[in-house]
C-alpha cells in the first residue's frame, strides 16, 4: 500500500529524520514518593523505567504515545517496559513474555479481574482484548511479590486500570481523543468522554484500529492486516466522598491475519459486565472495603479462508476426482466469572489488606471441515475451572524510610474434564517477604524480597498438549488435532521460589536503577515439539532462572537528557543440563530526549544480541526454539509539538534504516506463504506515523 501523502514530502521526511526519541522518567511516576518534574512539552514514551517501590513496581501512562508505533494491544505496550518481550504472530496480537516466562506465569488483570481468551493455541491471548489507551494506568509488579490476586503470577503481575471520575458542577465533563495515521494503512481512533458531577458520572471509551499488510526491510509483504474495535461504558455513583459504586459493560470484535499460523483470527468477540464498589474510612481501623464481580465472554473464530486463500485438495465425488478448497474453521469460547472482596486495615505502623476471591470459567469449541463434513466436531464444552482463594498482605513501617512487606495466600483449584467426567484438585500456597530501605541523604532506595508460588497447569498446558497422545484427527493438509484425553494428572504443580532485589539512586545529574532476580523452579512445565507434527507434548523438569534489568541516565541540561538501559534473562533446564527455551537475548536501549516549551525531539537506538542459548524444538504453547537468532539493531526517531495546552501532535519513524530483521521469539512463517519449516517472518520495515491528541 502507498504511504500517506504527507509522509512523501521531502521536507517532512527531512524534518522527521532530524528528530530524536524520548524516554519517560518521572512523568509516569503516578504514585512515586518523589514529585514528578515539570514537563515543558508532550513526549513520546520509548522505555518505561521503574518508578515506585524502589524499582520493584512500575507505573506507566498508556495515554502517552509510545515508540515503536503506538500500541494496538496490551502486548504492544508492555514491550516498552524493560523485561518484556513478545512472540509475534503478524502485525498485532503478540503474546508477551517477561524475563523469559510465559502464559499464566504472568498474571494479566483488567481492573483487578482476569479475561483469559479462548483459543487453545493463544491466537487470542489475554492482551489481545486490551486497548491500552482506554486505560488510565498500567502497573507491573515484578516477581512473586504480591498475593492480592488469584493464583499469583510467578514472573509478574500486570494490572490495566481505569480510575473513578472526579467531576464537579464547575467542570461537569472531560475527555480525550486521538487519531493516528501511519504507513501501510494504519488508522486508529480513540475517544474517551465523561460527564457528571460530584455524585454521579458516565464514561464512554470507544476505539477502532485498522491496518493493511506491512512490508519488511526487504520490501516483502507480510500477511499481517487487522481490524478491531472496542466500546466500554461505565456508570458511577459517589453518594459520599468515601463511597463509590460503578457499573461497567463492554463489547468488542475484530479480525487479524497471522503470518505465523495456518489459520487467521476472523472473530474476536468480547462481552463484559462488572460491578465494583468501595467504601473508605469506615472506622479508625477499617480504612477501606472493596468488592467486585466481573463477567466476561470471549467468542473467537479462526479459519483459513476469511483473510487468506484456502489451500486446495483433491476429492473423489460420484466416482470423479474434483479439486475443491479445503476450508476449515474452529470456534472456541470461554465464559469467566471473577469475584473479589478485600478489606484494608491500619493500626499505627501496621497496615493489612486481606480478602477472598473466586474464579469460575468454562471453555468449549467446535471444528468445521467444509470439504469433509463427516470429520466435523460439533460444539461441546471440554474444560471447567474453579478456584477459591484467601489472602492477607501486611506492611509494617519501622520508620518513614524502612518497611517490611509480607503476604500469604492459599488457593483451592478444581479442574473438570467435561469430555470424560474426570477432575483434578490442587491446593496452592504462596507467600513472600520483602524489606524496603530508603537512604534519602544518599538519594538511594533499595529492596530485597523472597517469594514462593505454586501454579497448577493452566488451560493451554492441559488442552493443547498430552503426554498420552491417544488417537488424533488428521485433516486433508496432514495436520493432526488431538483432544485432551486423560492429561489432567500427567503434569505436576509448578513451584517457584525466587529472590528479587534492586535499587534506585540519584546523585546530581546522574540516576541509576537495577532490578535483579534468581529463582529455582521445581517441576517447570516444558513443552516439546516433535519435528514431524509440531504438536507439543508437555512434561515437568527442574529449572534455574536468573537475570536483571538495569539503566543509567544523565541530565546534560534542563532540556537534554539521555539514558541507557539493558535487560537479560537466563534459564537452565537442570534436569537435562541445557538451556530453557524461548528466552529473549540480551538487549540494550539508548534514549536521547530534548524537551523545550513547545516541542520535544528524541532518538531511540535498540540493540539486540544474538541468542545462542537455545533448546531446539522446545518452548511453550505458542512458539519453540527452531535455531539460534542473529543480532540486530534498529533506530527510531520522533518529535512532538504542543499546538495548544490541549492539543499536541507527535510524529515518528520506526526502523529508520529499513533493516530486515526478526526477533528471536518470532514464530515461523506459515508454509502457504512460502516459508520453510524453520524460517521466521521479518518484522516491519521503515514505518512512518503521526498522532494528534486533544484533551477537553
Amino acid at each position: 500500500m502507498a504511504q500517506p501523502k504527507f509522509l512523501l514530502q521531502p521536507l517532512t521526511v527531512a524534518i522527521l529524520a532530524a528528530s530524536n526519541t524520548t524516554v519517560l522518567w518521572a512523568n509516569t511516576d503516578v504514585q512515586s514518593e518523589q514529585p514528578a518534574p515539570v514537563v515543558l512539552a508532550p513526549i513520546v514514551v520509548t522505555a518505561v523505567q521503574p518508578n515506585d517501590a524502589n524499582g520493584l513496581i512500575i507505573h506507566a501512562d498508556p495515554k502517552q504515545p509510545i515508540q515503536p508505533v503506538p500500541a494496538t494491544d496490551g502486548a504492544d505496550y508492555l514491550q516498552s517496559i524493560m523485561g518484556f518481550n513478545a512472540i509475534k504472530n503478524g502485525g498485532t496480537n503478540g503474546d508477551v513474555t517477561f524475563r523469559g516466562m510465559f502464559g499464566s506465569r504472568i498474571k494479566m488483570l483488567v481492573d483487578g479481574s482476569e479475561n483469559l481468551g479462548a483459543c487453545p493455541n493463544r491466537m487470542d491471548a489475554p492482551t489481545s482484548y486490551i486497548q491500552p489507551e482506554s486505560f488510565d494506568k498500567i502497573t507491573v509488579i515484578k516477581g512473586p511479590q504480591t498475593v492480592q490476586y488469584a493464583t499469583p503470577g510467578s514472573a509478574a503481575t500486570v494490572i490495566f486500570e481505569r480510575q473513578p471520575e472526579n467531576l464537579s458542577k464547575d467542570q461537569p465533563y472531560r475527555g480525550q481523543a486521538s487519531v493516528l495515521i501511519g504507513t501501510y494503512g494504519r488508522l486508529d481512533h480513540n475517544v474517551e468522554a465523561a460527564i457528571g458531577d460530584e455524585t454521579k458520572y458516565a464514561r464512554l471509551n470507544v476505539n477502532r484500529s485498522v491496518a493493511d499488510d506491512y512490508k519488511d526491510g526487504d520490501d516483502q509483504s507480510i500477511h499481517s492486516n487487522w481490524e478491531r474495535w472496542n466500546a466500554d461504558l461505565a456508570l458511577g455513583w459517589k453518594p459520599t466522598e468515601d463511597s463509590w459504586l460503578e457499573l461497567r459493560a463492554g463489547k468488542g470484535d475484530g479480525e487479524a491475519a497471522y503470518a505465523g499460523r495456518t489459520m487467521d483470527g476472523s472473530q474476536f468477540k468480547r462481552e463484559s459486565l462488572g460491578l465494583h464498589a468501595e467504601q473508605k474510612n469506615i472506622t479508625e481501623v477499617i480504612k477501606k472495603i472493596e468488592a467486585q464481580v466481573d463477567y466476561s465472554y470471549n467468542d473467537h473464530v479462526m479459519d483459513n479462508y476469511s483473510l487468506r486463500t484456502p489451500p486446495m485438495t483433491t476429492m473423489k465425488m460420484h466416482g470423479m476426482e474434483m479439486t475443491v478448497p479445503n476450508k476449515m474453521s474452529m470456534r472456541v469460547d470461554r465464559r469467566t466469572l471473577n469475584t473479589r472482596l478485600a478489606v484494608t486495615t491500619d493500626w499505627d505502623k501496621f497496615s493489612v489488606v486481606s480478602g477472598v476471591d473466586t474464579q469460575q470459567n468454562k471453555h468449549g469449541g467446535d471444528m468445521i471441515m467444509y470439504a469433509m463434513p463427516s470429520m466435523n466436531s460439533p460444539y461441546a464444552e471440554d474444560l471447567k475451572f474453579q478456584s477459591y482463594g484467601a489472602f492477607s498482605e501486611w506492611t509494617y513501617a519501622f520508620d518513614p524510610d524502612q518497611k517490611l512487606v509480607a503476604g500469604a495466600r492459599v488457593d483451592q483449584v478444581k479442574i473438570d474434564n467435561l469430555e470424560n467426567g474426570k477432575d483434578r484438585k490442587d491446593t496452592l500456597p504462596s507467600g513472600f517477604i520483602r524489606i524496603e530501605k530508603n537512604l534519602p541523604e544518599h538519594g538511594l532506595k533499595t529492596y530485597a524480597g523472597l517469594g514462593y508460588v505454586e501454579r497448577t497447569p493452566d488451560f493451554w498446558e492441559l488442552y493443547s498438549t498430552s503426554t498420552d497422545r491417544g488417537v488424533g484427527t488428521t485433516d486433508m493438509m496432514g495436520v493432526t488435532t488431538y483432544r485432551m484425553l486423560d492429561n489432567l494428572d500427567n503434569l505436576k504443580t509448578e513451584r517457584t521460589a525466587q529472590l528479587d532485589l534492586g535499587f534506585q539512586a540519584e546523585h546530581g545529574a546522574w540516576n541509576a536503577w537495577a532490578s535483579a532476580y534468581a529463582g529455582l523452579i521445581k517441576d517447570f512445565i516444558l513443552m516439546e515439539y516433535t519435528p514431524s507434527k509440531r504438536q507439543p507434548l508437555a512434561r515437568n523438569v527442574d529449572a534455574t532462572i536468573a537475570g536483571a534489568e538495569a539503566g543509567v541516565g544523565y541530565q546534560f541540561t534542563d532540556r537534554l537528557q539521555a539514558d541507557v538501559s539493558t535487560m537479560y534473562a537466563w534459564g537452565e533446564n537442570t534436569s537435562d543440563d541445557r538451556a530453557l527455551p524461548q528466552i529473549a537475548p540480551l538487549e540494550g536501549r539508548l534514549n536521547l530526549r530534548y524537551v523545550d516549551e513547545k516541542y520535544s525531539l528524541g532518538l531511540l537506538w535498540r540493540a539486540v544480541a544474538k541468542q545462542s542459548r537455545v533448546s531446539l524444538n522446545e518452548g511453550n504453547v505458542v512458539g519453540y526454539d527452531m535455531n539460534e537468532s542473529k543480532a540486530f539493531n534498529t533506530l527510531a526517531v520522533n518529535g512532538t509539538y504542543k499546538l495548544t495546552d490541549a492539543v499536541d501532535v507527535s510524529v515518528g519513524i520506526d526502523n529508520v534504516l529499513d533493516k530486515a530483521y526478526t526477533e528471536h521469539l518470532n514464530k515461523a512463517g506459515a508454509s502457504m506463504f512460502g516459508y520453510a519449516a524453520t524460517e521466521q517472518f521479518n518484522n516491519i520495515g521503515r514505518n512512518y506515523w503521526m498522532r494528534m491528541s486533544m484533551k477537553f
